[in-house]
């Protein structure tokens, strides 16, 4: 398997869309079996970047934010994302390879526990992927429109 995480300064990059560098991993039962960088060029374009993820043959991205539309443009490529990560590259291996990545230590600020749903895209903490209660939605629609009213 190999997996990738955009890097800056040693740190996992804050914004995957914009990363410039990205460290290469390749593991196997386990382990780490070696790491190579890779720069990454500039483009704005979801798809493009998603197809130069996929052609380093990347399985899994471990990211910190990262836009609805290259997540999206990810997935259909074949790479699943982990986002909302942050801290030390070498700590963020380390947690994945011994199944412990779900640890609030690295979890970005401001990350939810709970996926929240944007206009029913998804977005927010992806790690989660728990559904959205049936009806949550509607009820909290109800509860600001009942605190208007009162207002």
């Amino acid at each position: 398997m190999r997996m990738v995480i955009p890097q800056w300064q040693d740190r996992v990059s804050p914004v995957f869309d914009v990363a410039a560098n990205l460290l290469l991993i390749d593991v196997e039962e386990s382990r780490e079996i070696g790491r190579q960088e890779v720069a990454l060029p500039a483009t704005n374009d979801p798809a493009r970047r998603a197809h130069q993820v996929a052609q380093l043959q990347a399985s899994i991205l471990i990211c910190g934010a990262i836009s609805w539309p290259l997540e999206t443009a990810l997935n259909a490529a074949g790479v699943q994302v982990i986002s909302q990560i942050c801290g030390q590259v070498n700590d963020v291996i380390q947690s994945f390879l011994i199944g412990d990545l779900a640890n609030d230590a690295f979890r970005m600020p401001g990350c939810c526990r709970r996926r929240r749903f944007r206009g029913g895209r998804g977005g927010g903490c992806s790690r989660e992927n728990e559904p959205q209660r049936a009806g949550e939605r509607g009820t909290r629609q109800r509860r600001m429109h009942r605190h208007r009213r009162e207002l």
